[in-house]
């Protein structure tokens, strides 16, 4: 938790924001795994609640009346057989008084809340629900099918909260720095561990504890692959085989549950053969470029486009790509090497906010989505950057044999691409470089000050040092 001042100011600023009506927070409850009393662990609140309210007990909800400034923290005391189980917690009374919230009631109180709201015709704001148990809710309380929560969440309080969470503070910024020296030692420790024989699982493994042992939890999770073809491939019992690369996306949340998230993408036998140095240096140059244009002002729409005509200049002279490079972008033939976006944003989420769904999160009036075209609609973020933003720069080439014989049949964009020659690397896999970066006054800067090897003279060097 922050200073009970840093919760009292951003409960104050949102209200200036919203303007007017009754805020909703919910926080989260715990989640059964497999039966009620075995629930995932640790316990994830809410990120929105967290941010402003920083109590990660299950089964609270904030409550903000803007028009009268009353905030109110609602929730239930545990009970003595609790107590018995998890030992004594504070009061919810006592909880408020910490985060500057000057009353506190239980749970039974919010429907009374709701309905006299409701009965005095003020509107009620609430964010999309994404946790089935919080839409049962919501439907008892306000009588809004959870099939139309979404659509009735309020637009207001999203983009209020997109404003103020989208522009890290000092603080913030620490505890990011903090979760990415927890994102070094698990990307470290699995290029120590990468050799023939080990098991993805083993690795990953390894990863995962690091996480739950120096922080809260992973961000996410973890993606170590030989498969690095697969966007989101999860580590298997498969054992990594000399020759082949070994994809790692992974990263850690703090203790107040800010991210980190990295990819690497290493080489099991400690070097790079010709044909994957290749690839990798267009990556990685693509990766640098980011570095010398990312500042605030610049749409970082127009950051991904110049790294994707990058790209295709690089893969023409590889021979994979052929014709006008303007042309090719603007049918989204790169698409068929990098399907995804340049990058998203992060702080207490990984994907920060996108639970408000990336249209209102990383598009804005000036900067809309591009939803038909292929790669083109998995852009996460496209606005101008500003500084206090924190951006994943994570571009990648990848070879999907499912792909190519789709496009290769229907002749799809057959005018930018060779695809005989695209047939030799279909037992490539894949390449991304990924690193979190801070909008700093006039360009940009890694989040973490120990960099984790990426240039392929370093990753061999450390690989060869530490194996």
């Amino acid at each position: 938790m922050y200073s009970k001042e840093t919760y009292v100011s951003r409960r104050a600023e949102l209200k200036k924001l919203v303007k007017s009506g009754v805020i909703i927070l919910f926080g989260n409850n715990n989640s059964p795994a497999n039966f009620p009393n075995n629930g995932y662990h640790p316990f994830r609140q809410d990120s929105s609640f967290l941010y402003y309210f920083g109590l990660n007990r299950d089964g609270l909800v904030g409550v903000i009346d803007v028009d009268n400034d009353i905030e109110t923290l609602i929730g239930d005391d545990i009970s003595i057989d609790d107590i018995v189980w998890y030992g004594s917690v504070e009061s919810v009374h006592d909880m408020a008084e910490q985060v500057g919230v000057k009353n506190s009631a239980p749970m039974k109180s919010l429907k009374t809340i709701c309905n006299d709201a409701m009965r005095q015709k003020r509107r009620i704001h609430f964010l999309p629900p994404y946790r089935a148990d919080i839409k049962i809710q919501i439907f008892d309380l306000l009588g809004i099918h959870p099939n139309q929560q979404k659509e009735s969440a309020s637009m207001d309080l999203i983009k209020a909260i997109v404003k103020m969470r989208s522009v890290k503070t000092d603080e913030e910024v620490e505890e990011l720095e903090r979760a990415a020296v927890i994102g070094y030692k698990m990307h470290t420790t699995a290029m120590k561990m990468c050799r023939p024989g080990i098991t993805e699982q083993e690795i990953a493994g390894a990863l995962d504890g690091i996480a739950n042992g120096l922080g809260s939890m992973v961000s996410f999770a973890t993606i170590l692959t030989q498969h690095g073809e697969i966007m989101h491939g999860s580590p298997s019992m498969n054992k990594l085989e000399a020759g082949r690369l070994m994809l790692c996306d992974a990263g850690a949340e703090t203790i107040n549950n800010y991210c980190s998230d990295n990819t690497r993408t290493s080489p099991v036998s400690g070097h790079y053969d010709q044909r994957q140095l290749e690839i990798y240096s267009i990556v990685e140059a693509c990766h640098d470029y980011v570095l010398q244009v990312a500042k605030p002002g610049v749409k970082w729409w127009d950051v991904h486009f110049a790294v994707c005509r990058l790209m295709t200049d690089r893969l023409k002279e590889l021979g994979l790509m052929k014709g006008d490079t303007e042309e090719a972008v603007r049918a989204g033939a790169h698409a068929m090497f990098m399907c995804h976006g340049l990058g998203h944003m992060m702080g207490m989420d990984v994907h920060d906010m996108e639970g408000f769904d990336q249209i209102n999160v990383g598009f804005d009036e000036e900067v809309r989505p591009n939803l038909e075209q292929f790669g083109t609609n998995c852009l996460r973020l496209g606005r101008r950057l500003q500084k206090g933003f924190v951006v994943t720069d994570e571009p990648g080439i990848y070879f999907i044999p499912a792909l190519i014989d789709d496009w290769k049949a229907s002749g799809h964009c057959k005018e930018f691409i060779n695809f005989d020659k695209l047939e030799t690397y279909k037992d490539f896999g894949g390449i991304r470089i990924e690193d979190d970066l801070l909008i700093t006054d006039d360009g940009c800067r890694f989040i973490g000050k120990d960099r984790i090897p990426y240039h392929p003279k370093d990753v061999e060097a450390f690989m060869a040092e530490n194996r």
